[in-house]
């Protein structure tokens, strides 16, 4: 799979999936009256990204599977649109998600943008279902002026992603949870995000602590727990956690506010601050008591075989 910009030749596959009923039947444009000369002038014109940048999903044999785009790049909040249409013959298959992915790393790494945002209609299931089961977070304080562009739009569900959120399917590492905390964004206004004991969390929160001030290229932990439950989570910088238990040994890097690891069997961790500054926050299931750690490594290595 890969990005490229539109190139005439995929004119009628773009036609295609524009008469389809199947593909369109959910969407705020009208595209069973669009002609192949109406896609080819849209191809002619999608290279000026001032306002807009328009990309084709193809395959590895180059085939166009759909389009992504950023619409209504406003240079004064840094944000845009984010819009994805593919084809029904590539739906299942990776290339909506590998499109949303791909166009949003451009949106912030080359366009420079602090936000992207897009709505569906909340009749249209497959969409709906597809961004929750990504985990995008709705977002319920869009400005009037993106709302004056859908005022004929009916029951719309808004979401967006802001510089610094992580897109990662993972639901776990090394067997611990990976939970997508409840956040709420706002538009150019960042966002709220919180989590409750018992609601969110199987187990109830009898101690909260976070380290900070800890220099670039520092490791801490190096210990494992008999028995603590502990939900994880980085609100500011980046920092990789290496966590180590019966389910063998994995990494995964901690710099969204919004993704939280909830270690909840006894895992050997460490972590590692890959940016100055950056603070890590444990909420744990009980009191601090120093029986409960296991900080000699052969020890834990011995504690899990049993």
């Amino acid at each position: 799979m890969k990005l490229r910009k539109l190139e005439l030749k995929d004119a009628p596959l773009m036609l295609e999936w524009m008469h389809d009923e199947t593909v369109v039947e959910d969407l705020h444009t009208d595209f069973a009256s669009k002609t192949i000369d109406d896609c080819i002038k849209f191809i002619e014109n999608s290279n000026n990204f001032t306002e807009s940048a328009h990309y084709a999903i193809a395959s590895d044999e180059d085939e166009y599977m759909g389009t992504v785009s950023l619409k209504h790049i406003d240079r004064d909040t840094n944000s845009a649109e984010f819009a994805i249409t593919v084809r029904k013959a590539s739906m299942g298959r990776g290339y909506s998600w590998f499109g949303m992915e791909a166009i949003i790393e451009k949106a912030f790494s080359e366009f420079g943008l602090d936000s992207v945002y897009w709505c569906v209609s909340r009749k249209n299931t497959r969409a709906v279902r597809f961004y929750d089961k990504h985990n995008f977070h709705e977002s319920v304080d869009i400005s009037k002026n993106i709302l004056n562009r859908y005022s004929n739009g009916d029951d719309l569900k808004w979401y967006s992603v802001l510089k610094g959120d992580v897109l990662d399917n993972r639901t776990s590492v090394a067997g611990c949870k990976i939970i997508r905390i409840k956040t709420i964004p706002t538009v150019n206004a960042g966002e709220l995000s919180f989590f409750e004991t018992k609601r969110d969390l199987s187990f109830e929160i009898k101690r909260i602590y976070y380290i900070s001030k800890v220099p670039e290229g520092v490791r801490r932990g190096f210990h494992a727990h008999r028995k603590l439950k502990q939900l994880l989570f980085c609100p500011y910088g980046r920092i990789q956690l290496i966590l180590e238990n019966k389910y063998g040994r994995e990494e995964i890097e901690l710099s969204d506010p919004s993704i939280g690891v909830v270690i909840d069997c006894t895992t050997w961790r460490e972590m590692l601050w890959l940016q100055k500054d950056s603070v890590l926050c444990v909420a744990a299931s009980d009191y601090y008591k120093v029986e409960d750690y296991i900080r000699d490594y052969q020890e834990f290595k011995e504690f899990i075989r049993k």
